[in-house]
């Protein structure tokens, strides 16, 4: 028994020790090949294959073999090879069929490549892995149609509408099948947790030539399959990607109503219309959830809403009708009464005091209001002082510097570090300015250039500059300082005393640096006034005159919005933006015109 256990253990330790010594020999044997492959030794190249391929039929591994005989001027070997392959190894036979195809499209016989290519994939049906592999294979040899075929032929075996996805996404984009690729992209969005990934592929088609395949194919899955909301979702981001908000919102109603859901994704896409100034699409919005869900827990903030939206609508269409105002004033009025005053409608009292100050001159009832809003949010802080800041600009407007002084202090000192703290700061560096303490202005000014507000560090760099390059001109700044005293007119709303003023500015000043600033101010004056060919005529001065001045492309800029927005005159506005791309490369303005110019052409964007 001993004699015959030891007499196994010997002929085990032989049969590994020849294992060992095949597979020393084919890792060795295949250095060695790929060394000889390199340095373009390719008849001994292909003599080391030939001994791999027998053990080892990979796809690396013979068509580094029949590449090497080929290249060693040995084609007739290859193909005699591959064929036999073909018959004798099921392993091998796709790839093998493959490297025929590609032998036939050397010499020119493309239909039977193309009948290999075809039998590759044929012979790969046999399962889903072997298809991927001869994919890959496909693209390792650039034939990235047949990789398609491959993949396709994978997802039909496999009988789930996913597989390969992302590959095929990659491919049809690879080879220009747009609709295709944006199709097979749209066909992940199923996937929750695909979705961001969908959004940022699709992301690279918005702003090309392309862009509209992305709608069309979405409605086209829509028509296919009306019951899936992904693509709904996918058609709403496409919306609001463009800002065109106003179709957003139809297909966010027709999901609401479907989902039951409450009025929430609207009053979302309400709040993105408002802040992209979409006014009207944002008023829509909040209509909607006032009307469908008048006992929803968003009713009281839409209520406020639906006519803040309408607020912002009347205060930027110039001039100002004072008729909407008190129709607005109404609005919130009946709001307070319908929901009481309470944490949810102090807000409206806010607005209320500040249509009144700034557009019906009745300063001492919007103080009036104001107060009775602190005494009612006493427990909020930052609404608090909101309110002291929104004081502070009512004492300016009634020329009661000391009192807005006062009043802005309070709010830095209560919110140091804040946003609000920045703000009620910038309003004292103006107010400094008005008054022509442009020194100490100055001192605050260059604190806020730092804030972490992009809003208020700009508006401090703006104001900064302006200082800076229009003072130290003569010992009294006597310019700068009616300059000055402009721009509180303006701030109090006396929008015809500021234009004598700035007549008289621009006769008296005409030589001094402030003259384009002059100019740009008489502009935007005139515009809040509803003068636009007066506005125009400055703005045309600032281009000619002064268009190498810091102002030159925010005139050329304005021009184009007014030809565009007020006077409806497209190629007047196109010709305007045209100039800001180049005449100021570098110009702020530059993406902005850019995009309305093409808009304005029929471009497919922005």
């Amino acid at each position: 028994m001993l004699v015959k256990t030891l007499l196994t253990l010997c002929l085990c330790a032989v049969w590994l020790s020849g294992e060992c010594q095949v597979a020393g020999q084919s890792g060795t044997g295949g250095a060695l090949a790929d060394e000889y492959f390199k340095s373009g030794e390719f008849g001994k190249a292909a003599d080391e294959y030939a001994k791999l391929v027998k053990t080892e039929p990979t796809w690396p591994r013979l068509n580094q073999y029949v590449q090497s005989l080929q290249r060693s001027s040995r084609t007739e070997q290859a193909e005699k090879f591959l064929r036999q392959q073909v018959r004798g190894n099921e392993a091998s036979k796709p790839f093998c069929e493959l490297l025929l195809g590609q032998l036939a499209q050397q010499k020119g016989d493309t239909t039977l490549a193309s009948k290999e290519f075809m039998a590759a994939v044929k012979s790969a049906r046999v399962s889903t892995v072997k298809l991927e592999q001869l994919a890959s294979a496909f693209r390792d040899v650039g034939e990235s149609k047949w990789a398609i075929v491959s993949f396709e032929t994978g997802r039909e075996v496999s009988q789930s509408p996913m597989a390969f996805s992302d590959e095929l996404m990659a491919l049809y984009k690879a080879t220009g099948q747009t609709v295709k690729a944006i199709d097979e992209s749209i066909n992940t969005a199923k996937q929750s947790d695909k979705k961001e990934a969908v959004f940022a592929n699709l992301q690279s088609y918005i702003n090309t030539k392309d862009e509209p395949l992305i709608e069309k194919v979405l409605y086209e899955r829509i028509q296919k399959e009306p019951s899936e909301l992904a693509y709904n979702d996918m058609l709403i981001w496409f919306y609001t990607q463009k800002q065109k908000f106003s179709r957003a919102l139809l297909l966010e109603k027709a999901t609401d109503k479907r989902l039951k859901l409450a009025g929430n994704r609207v009053y979302e896409l309400g709040a993105l219309a408002l802040n992209n100034k979409e006014y009207k699409t944002a008023s829509d919005a909040f209509d909607y959830i006032c009307t469908t869900y008048p006992q929803g827990q968003l009713y009281p903030f839409a209520r406020r809403l639906v006519i803040n939206a309408r607020e912002e609508q009347v205060k930027n269409t110039y001039p100002v009708d004072k008729v909407e105002i008190r129709k607005l004033i109404a609005d919130y009025q009946k709001m307070v009464q319908e929901l009481g005053l309470n944490g949810k409608t102090l807000e409206a009292l806010r607005s209320t005091a500040n249509l009144y100050a700034n557009y019906l001159d009745s300063k001492d009832t919007a103080i009036t209001v104001l107060d009775m809003a602190i005494g009612l949010g006493k427990t909020d802080r930052s609404f608090v002082d909101k309110c002291k800041l929104d004081k502070g600009d009512i004492f300016l407007l009634k020329g009661e510097p000391w009192e807005s002084t006062l009043l802005y202090a309070q709010v830095e000192k209560s919110e140091k570090e804040e946003l609000l703290g920045y703000e009620a700061k910038l309003k004292n560096a103006k107010l400094h300015y008005y008054k022509g303490d442009f020194t100490v202005s100055k001192d605050i000014l260059d604190v806020l250039k730092l804030a972490t507000s992009r809003e208020i560090a700009n508006d401090a760099e703006q104001l900064s500059l302006l200082i800076v390059d229009n003072t130290g001109m003569d010992s009294t700044e006597a310019a700068m300082r009616e300059y000055a005293a402009v721009d509180l007119l303006l701030f109090q709303n006396k929008t015809d005393e500021a234009v004598d003023k700035l007549n008289q500015l621009w006769k008296k000043y005409g030589d001094h640096s402030l003259a384009d600033e002059i100019l740009w101010l008489r502009a935007n004056t005139y515009l809040r006034q509803g003068k636009t060919t007066e506005a125009l005529d400055d703005l045309k001065v600032v281009t000619t005159k002064y268009a190498t001045d810091i102002l030159g492309d925010d005139a050329q800029f304005l021009t184009g919005k007014i030809y565009e927005e007020q006077l409806k005159d497209k190629s007047a506005a196109m010709e305007a933006y045209q100039k800001v791309l180049a005449q100021y490369p570098g110009s702020i303005h530059g993406a902005e015109s850019r995009k309305r110019f093409r808009a304005l052409r029929g471009d497919t964007v922005n």
